[in-house]
């Protein structure tokens, strides 16, 4: 199994950036894909998630709106769009494989992270 989270950077606020997920190495369609994200200091956060199995999804308060997670079934690689940033969406941000629905939101797999910095 196989994450490769890339996209990230440096961005002003109210700006956007989008994240991807390349996975590979199991069947996508059996899955799903969350994304989660760590800010110095605090703890790791779930931030969005897409079972492809049971088709939930779940987004965090703080960016419901404003995020939004997607697939490009050509490539099995899931996207974060994510809009309207602000300064406290400055994480590194992770995918993770999930196995279990959006409600549960169970992971056995990371990718590396990718850092996002949103300044004010």
């Amino acid at each position: 199994v196989q994450l490769q989270a890339s996209g990230g950077g440096l961005v002003h606020a109210g700006g956007s950036l989008r994240l991807s997920c390349a996975a590979s190495g199991f069947t996508l369609d059996n899955y799903g894909i969350g994304w989660l994200r760590q800010a110095p200091g605090k703890e790791r956060e779930g931030v969005s998630c897409f079972s492809f199995s049971d088709g939930s999804t779940y987004y965090a308060d703080s960016v419901a709106g404003r995020f939004t997670i997607f697939r490009d079934n050509a490539k099995d690689t899931v996207y974060l769009q994510m809009n309207s940033l602000k300064p406290e969406d400055t994480a590194v941000y992770y995918c993770a494989k999930l196995i279990s629905s959006c409600r549960e939101r169970l992971y056995d797999y990371w990718g590396q992270g990718t850092q996002v910095t949103v300044s004010s």
